[in-house]
């Protein structure tokens, strides 16, 4: 049976043959009737229910994802999964202050190494986070080494690394591991202070996926007020990008803590910075701009329970032109915190058109990361999800 190119209706027909099971029987051992058997295996009933297309392959004792026609897919997870755990091991070796041979690996130039650790910036901005998971354990490693021959060329790339690794073990959700990468950022920017605000954004990240609410916003705002320039007007856009996303990121904390007030102020602030460096651009790996803030202003409004008004600003928002020029992986992290409030407004068909977007600009996104698959399943288990999303829920094994 080719059956990648026959319907659902056809395979569920084709595996209740090779079981021996009648029309009926089978019926029987679903508690349907016989008509809607039949009228599944002629298409003319749609099998678009996560919990009916398991039932169904729990009685053909068949794999779910065997009657969408695809390969079974909790590669997802296992490859998530295996993925940290390389990165962990990386950031277990200690190479370089215990003095351990590099294994036969030549030390690379800061350049070199520099141009890596470019590399798996944008691929993690295009969100490959398999990719990237791929790459850290080795990048690591060679900026490390890169950093201990030559400490003032390779700290930069050093800072990046750690920043790269933190960021991208917050998606897969491990917020703990984050942790010590972004506290190792921010140790080797010590002393530089643009540095350091660059490693606080993402420790602003780690400590938020960790709850901290409270002292998230109190570290990212010290790093913040470190780089804010005396007169916005006057601020170059780097150090506005910087400024203006820790800002950004003490509002997020705030929205998680429960501070109204202060959301609204940090925000104000974030916006007038924001309004001096424009949107299209991506200092320091930020996407700092008008419509990042708007964004921001979003999720803000949906962790304060107010869904509608989340709602009506990602609508607004994401008609500016500033939307497209965002990296992939910020636009589809944002629908998943849109989808969440379209579920919150009892909406999800709304929360489904959004997941289909992420899913088609940053696969990853809904894939690999655990909020990802969590906002799926949710969406997924409504009668009136958008079949593409069950069918995808059930190939991933999420129910």
């Amino acid at each position: 049976m080719d059956g990648d190119r026959l319907p659902v209706g056809r395979r569920v027909a084709y595996w209740r043959g090779r079981r021996s099971l009648s029309q009926q029987v089978f019926a029987d051992r679903l508690g349907k009737s016989k008509s809607w058997v039949d009228k599944v295996e002629r298409g003319v009933r749609a099998l678009d229910r996560v919990s009916v297309l398991q039932e169904v392959a729990t009685v053909l004792r068949i794999d779910a994802a065997v009657l969408l026609g695809r390969d079974i897919e909790p590669a997802g997870l296992v490859e998530r999964d295996a993925g940290v755990e390389r990165i962990r091991a990386a950031l277990s070796r200690y190479e370089v202050p215990l003095g351990r041979a590099a294994g036969g690996r030549q030390v690379l130039p800061a350049g070199q190494v520099a141009r890596q650790v470019t590399h798996a910036w944008i691929t993690f901005q295009h969100a490959r986070y398999p990719r990237v998971a791929e790459l850290l354990p080795e990048l690591l490693a060679d900026v490390e080494r890169a950093h201990a021959g030559d400490p003032a060329a390779a700290r930069v790339p050093l800072v990046e690394a750690y920043r790269i690794a933190a960021s991208l073990l917050v998606k897969l959700g491990a917020p703990e591991l984050a942790w010590l990468a972004a506290d190792r950022a921010v140790t080797a920017a010590t002393g530089d202070r643009a540095l350091v605000a660059a490693a606080a954004v993402q420790l602003g990240e780690v400590l938020r996926a960790s709850a901290q609410f409270r002292a998230a916003k109190s570290t990212v705002l010290a790093a913040a007020y470190r780089i804010a320039p005396p007169v916005v007007e006057f601020g170059l856009p780097p150090e506005l990008s910087l400024c203006g996303t820790l800002l950004v990121q003490a509002a997020l904390a705030a929205a998680g803590d429960g501070d109204v007030t202060a959301v609204a102020d940090l925000l104000a602030e974030a916006a007038a910075m924001a309004a001096r460096v424009g949107d299209g651009h991506d200092h320091h790996h930020t996407g700092f701009g008008p419509t990042a803030v708007e964004l921001a202003r979003v999720t803000a409004a949906a962790e304060g329970g107010d869904s509608a008004d989340a709602v009506a600003r990602h609508e607004k928002t994401t008609a500016r032109d500033g939307w497209r020029w965002l990296p992939a992986e910020h636009r589809a992290a944002h629908l998943l915190d849109t989808a969440r409030a379209y579920l919150q407004a009892g909406d999800p068909v709304g929360a489904g058109r959004v997941l289909l977007e992420a899913d088609r600009i940053a696969p990853a996104e809904i894939r690999h990361r655990p909020a990802g698959r969590d906002v799926l399943a949710r969406v997924a288990r409504d009668p009136t999800a958008p079949t593409m999303l069950v069918q995808l829920a059930v190939t991933l094994g999420i129910g």
